[in-house]
């Protein structure tokens, strides 16, 4: 079956760097991406921008915005991009910056890291943002959840607080990463309730394929399958791994067996072209 993974990273972050080597075991390169997509059947993978400096490490408040995929100096084939925002640089050069990467053809929609920086998605701050993706009409992704970080504050980044973005602004998709877990009932209502909300599946085990196992097993799981169930809008949920938290192949394997057989093609799928309109051209 034909797959897009709406949720990566090739961004040189120290933590991703470390999780590829001590956790997830993945080669976290060009050459480790582009191997793992051709085993996993990927058609294009979606990477979601961020950086940092020395003077920080992510979330880095010195980083320039709109923030990129800077692992390597080119992007691997079949890779589209979500620029990253860092809000204490929303300037007007950094929306002026933005509006300059969304008209390029990899650019198919923006990411917005709540919890990292510690505004919430309605501030006024990012308003210029979705104006901008209202514009060149592409979606608006999340980071909503536990933060891969302890400097991370996560008042910012709860699933509740996007109902309130997604009534002010019907104007503009959005896709909440990681379904808000651990409180993933909380937005499993949310996109339920806004039709401008959908949600990816990523990042809910960081390791190898046996890790992945022993979560399956036991109750680990309750409360995402009961999340997917109550919310039972499958056209609106995305596949995504979050690599390099976890291997490709082995995480979509993973979420899987939490989709029924009729829905596995929207969700691995057809729900990320609806949802990326400009992917299409690049398939």
């Amino acid at each position: 079956m034909k797959m897009i993974d709406a949720h990566i990273h090739f961004s040189n972050i120290g933590s991703f760097k470390e999780t590829a080597k001590n956790l997830s075991l993945v080669d976290y390169s060009s050459y480790g991406l582009q191997q793992e997509m051709k085993n996993g059947n990927i058609q294009l993978a979606i990477g979601m921008g961020v950086t940092e400096t020395p003077q920080m490490g992510f979330p880095d408040h010195h980083a320039v915005s709109p923030m990129g995929l800077d692992l390597e100096e080119e992007l691997p084939p079949k890779v589209a991009v979500c620029p990253g925002i860092n809000p204490y640089h929303l300037n007007q050069s950094g929306l002026d910056a933005l509006e300059k990467e969304l008209q390029k053809s990899e650019v198919v929609g923006i990411k917005i890291y709540l919890g990292y920086y510690p505004y919430y998605a309605y501030d006024a701050v990012y308003q210029p943002v979705y104006d901008l993706a209202a514009a060149y009409r592409v979606p608006v992704v999340f980071h909503t959840g536990d933060t891969y970080s302890e400097r991370g504050l996560l008042k910012y980044s709860h699933p509740l607080t996007l109902d309130e973005v997604a009534v002010m602004r019907r104007d503009v998709n959005f896709m909440m990463a990681h379904l808000g877990d651990p409180w993933v009932l909380t937005g499993a209502e949310v996109v339920y309730k806004n039709r401008n909300m959908f949600a990816d599946l990523s990042g809910w085990v960081v390791g190898t394929k046996e890790e992945l196992d022993a979560k399956s097993k036991g109750n680990f799981l309750d409360h995402i399958r009961h999340a997917i169930t109550f919310c039972d809008h499958y056209e609106k949920l995305l596949f995504g791994s979050d690599w390099p938290l976890a291997p490709i192949k082995d995480y979509a394997n993973f979420i899987g067996d939490l989709i029924p057989s009729k829905h596995v093609e929207d969700v691995f799928y057809q729900n990320a072209i609806r949802l990326f309109p400009k992917i299409e051209k690049m398939m």
